[in-house]
């Protein structure tokens, strides 16, 4: 059995107290091996680990737990103790003859405890039905208590909703004894969901209990065990467990693989209410054996460490306050919510929003004007009919509506009612918006009927408002309970009846989860608060001196809803903002001549459409942009070339190119002027300016193996990882517990910290360059080597676009590879992938110091799919290994 330590295994007879009988239990124990470190070092155990499976598996599950904890303490780390069970008629403890019962099996645990004499701290762990049983001895063992760990288990099922399918086909009647006692087919299929699958040894080893149908009775009993509704059995035992996990102060840790067909989402979400303080993290593509699939016994480890003192003394949390809620003495001070400025306007018939991407009938354009007291009006319309529609404080509300008039009422809506909006941008596909949404777990899904459609055909959670109203059948076939018109009557009449809008959000409640772009990985939802999306608000009209009459023009979504709360009006261009490059100059002149804005927030690879199309310009539309007097581009970072083309267009306006990302959306800033005025002595990377008001930005150096390690500081030269401050900086990563200990664990500096992942170092003034990202990093035989420097005194050479810096050969001696994009006039023969010319390689080695193994043309650099500026240099070094490895000469 890979991985088995023999020295664990146990048996022990106890008694049955509810027959009288005594029956034989097999176990884990890591007690002995404890002892014989302790007695070696003096290794202090801490506490006990009691582990407990589900069906059909065995103690086998927890073997990886038991290995690790006992490293650990050799390593000289304070020690826990696992003992890891073989329920009664599972694995290769005793065969009863007896049918067990969810609350039979509780009390078997407390008797095998008991007989053990068993003495705290201890920890609960549990997964699958497991899960249930561990949590039904925590709750009746408070005085031992110290904490609970569970991987995917359910305590709780909704009414009106039928059990997964798979239990419902195994367990149903004539298929039961066949499918989980007869035949080994139930644990087949559980051995199956494994992800990646498992090796034949490992599964040999989870059937080795199970080998004969009488070996397989527990099998079948577990599954006949379910209670799917109020007559069964075991229902009043699983709704006993449910209220007590409700009451539970102590630590928690919710370890989940989301691509489990059996313990979802849905699970998830139920324990996270009855667990609020508990800390989160799924494990992207995991699914029900997690235990198998994920790294689990070293993030169980960690969550220990991180938690030693609290646990090992018994300490409480407190279950009303969220785990995520980290309060921040950085940004304590005044708080003005975001709705202020439109509430201010509320008697104001000025225009507000002017949507250009409206359509009328038969799909025609047609632009929309909304005027400050129609906006206003329309908020508390909405959080009125919100309300009463049952959508409450700290419900999640995932708003799938294209930017413009109707999602930002519904969005500013939700705000006030203190509902936490979840905001997944549509360009992350079908897929990605779909991992995102369940991942969020909303309890209410406000969209148009694509929107609608997604989340019918995909099981997307939560009560469906349609915006537009649907006829009857469509409603019920889309499962639509209202529709936007009809929850602002209800909410209008309401305000009428002197009904008045549920008590304001406080600074520190929880306000918007927000999609980062999926460019370097699965989507990740990035919380903020109420404080933190004012802060957001407060940092942009200060930095670039917005005022009611100043007037934005926002082809870039996350700007596209700071409008109402900056006070002054927003137009949004004739695109289709899940695609950049959908936006021309002419659009950009139309939305900055309607709405006569001064300022213009685009994305980068927005600029690269609006700079190609300006040959479309009319001289009406030139007179139009130059009356723009600031010019944003933000979302990556901008050379000067692209910044002085788009700054052509707008000759009056003074370009800035701010820095930042989803976590924290504005860090440091740089405009034009000052790239220009690095130019004369280049640096490595792309300037991004210095920190835009209380913002701070500090550098952990990286090792020879490109890790940032290094402390935090602001010396200038040194290449790490940028790490930032600012009082709009995100709470956390949204269930990614794991993810976001990353982002900040171990920075002995004052207030939040957020690791970026991006590397670069700053100048003698404070300023940052932007060197490429981490996982980039080239770890050299001389070094950590950046690609961004090198990129771009490749792009010096004639006829070369743009290039990328890959590394190939194994880590710690990574050789490096230049991947260039070039001009089709400059280089007319390259029309597909291959080495470069002489000429060209030798022209390109010349540019710089880094020493090159082969220089490779492309016609065209993939990117990511959200950020068409940001090159996916990992596909390009696969391609580069498998092209240099005399594989075919595909496109990367």
């Amino acid at each position: 059995m890979p991985d088995f330590d023999i020295r664990f295994s146990r048996t022990r007879l106890v008694r049955d107290r509810t027959s009288d009988v005594s029956r034989e239990w097999h176990y884990l124990d890591t007690g002995d091996e404890l002892e014989r470190v302790a007695r070696a070092g003096g290794v202090e155990v801490v506490g006990t680990i009691l582990a407990v499976h589900g069906n059909p598996t065995w103690s086998y599950l927890w073997r990886r737990l038991a290995a690790a904890s006992l490293r650990a303490a050799e390593e000289g780390q304070p020690a826990w103790r696992v003992i890891a069970v073989d329920q009664l008629d599972m694995g290769f403890s005793a065969r009863t003859g007896t049918t067990r019962t969810l609350p039979q099996r509780v009390t078997d645990l407390a008797d095998f405890t008991n007989d053990l004499t068993l003495a705290g701290p201890v920890i609960t762990l549990g997964h699958d039905w497991g899960g249930v049983i561990s949590l039904g001895w925590a709750i009746d063992h408070p005085d031992l208590l110290a904490g609970v760990i569970t991987l995917n288990t359910a305590v709780h099922h909704p009414d009106g909703v039928p059990i997964p399918a798979p239990l419902r086909l195994a367990g149903a009647r004539g298929v039961l004894a066949a499918s989980t006692v007869a035949t080994p087919a139930f644990l087949e299929t559980t051995l199956a969901l494994a992800q990646p699958p498992l090796a034949p040894e490992v599964k040999d080893a989870f059937r080795a209990p199970y080998r004969s149908a009488a070996q397989r009775h527990g099998i079948g009993a577990f599954v006949a065990d379910i209670p799917v509704d109020a007559s069964h059995g075991s229902f009043a035992e699983l709704q006993r467990i449910a209220a007590g996990v409700a009451e539970l102060t102590v630590p928690a840790l919710l370890l989940w693989g989301p691509k489990d067909p059996i313990f979802g989402d849905r699970y998830l979400d139920d324990l996270i209410d009855r667990l609020p303080h508990a800390d989160v993290h799924r494990f992207e593509g995991a699914g029900h054996l997690i235990a198998e699939d994920r790294p689990y016994a070293d993030a169980v480890l960690t969550w220990l460490g991180d938690n030693a003192e609290a646990l090992v003394r018994g300490e409480t949390t407190d279950s009303d306050v969220s785990a995520t809620a980290v309060p921040d003495t950085a940004v304590a001070g005044s708080f003005t919510p975001l709705w202020t400025a439109l509430e201010a306007r509320r008697g104001d018939d000025d225009v507000a929003i002017i949507d250009m991407a409206a359509r009328g009938g038969a799909g025609q354009k047609a632009e929309r004007r909304v005027s400050w007291r129609q906006l206003a009006d329309r908020v508390r319309s909405l959080a009125a009919g919100l309300d009463r529609a049952g959508v409450k404080k700290g419900q999640r509300v995932s708003v799938l509506v294209p930017p413009g008039p109707t999602l930002t009422a519904v969005i500013y809506a939700c705000l006030r009612i203190g509902a936490v909006v979840v905001v997944a941008d549509a360009g992350l596909g079908v897929r990605g918006l779909s991992r995102a949404v369940r991942g969020a777990w909303p309890d209410v899904v406000i969209g148009e009927v694509p929107g609608l459609s997604a989340a019918r055909a995909l099981g997307w959670p939560g009560m469906r408002i349609s915006v537009a109203r649907l006829p009857r059948a469509s409603a019920k076939l889309l499962g639509v309970a209202h529709d936007l018109s009809e929850i602002a009557r209800a909410g209008a009449a309401a305000l009428r009846s002197n009904v008045s809008l549920p008590a304001e959000p406080a600074p520190e409640d929880p306000a918007a989860i927000l999609f980062t772009s999926g460019s370097t990985g699965p989507a990740k939802g990035v919380a903020y608060t109420h404080r933190q999306l004012s802060a957001l608000r407060d940092v942009l009209a200060a930095h670039f001196e917005v005022s009611a009459d100043t007037g934005l023009v926002t082809g870039f979504a996350p700007f596209a809803l700071l409008g109402p709360a900056l006070g002054t009006r927003s137009a949004t261009p004739d695109m289709d903002v899940s695609a950049p490059r959908t936006l021309t100059a002419r659009a950009v002149a139309a939305a900055v001549r309607a709405s006569d804005a001064r300022i213009v927030f685009l994305s980068p690879a927005a600029i690269l459409n609006v700079v190609a199309t300006s040959g479309d310009l009319s001289s009406e539309d030139r007179r139009a942009l130059e009356g723009v007097r600031t010019f944003l581009s933000t979302g990556a970072p901008v050379g000067e070339p692209l910044l002085a083309a788009a700054a052509d267009l707008m000759p009056n306006a003074e370009p800035h190119t701010p820095y930042g990302m989803t976590e924290c959306l504005l860090v440091t800033d740089v405009t034009l002027a000052g790239i220009r005025a690095v130019s004369s002595s280049p640096d490595r990377g792309v300037c991004v300016g210095s920190p835009i008001g209380s913002n701070r930005v500090l550098i952990s150096a990286l090792d020879d193996e490109g890790r940032a390690v290094g402390a935090l500081s602001d010396e200038p030269g040194v290449l790490g990882e940028v790490v930032v401050s600012a009082p709009h900086l995100k709470t956390s990563y949204d269930r990614l517990w794991l993810t976001d200990r990353g982002a900040v664990r171990d920075i002995p500096v004052d207030g939040r910290w957020h690791r970026t992942g991006d590397v670069g170092h700053l100048d003698a003034e404070g300023r940052l360059w932007i060197e490429g990202r981490l996982p980039h990093v080239l770890a050299t035989a001389d070094g950590p080597v950046a690609p961004v420097g090198p990129e771009q005194q490749i792009e010096g050479a004639a006829g070369v676009r743009r290039a990328a810096v890959v590394g190939v050969g194994p880590e710690g001696l990574r050789q490096a590879v230049a991947i260039v994009e070039v001009v089709a006039e400059a280089v007319p023969s390259v029309a597909r992938p291959g080495l470069a010319s002489p000429e060209l390689t030798a022209d390109v080695r010349a540019r710089t110091a880094l020493p090159l193994v082969a220089v490779l043309v492309v016609p065209q650099l993939p990117t990511d799919i959200r950020h068409n500026s940001k090159i996916d240099r990992t596909r390009l070094s696969e391609w580069a290994e498998r092209t240099l490895a005399g594989g075919r000469m595909t496109r990367p």
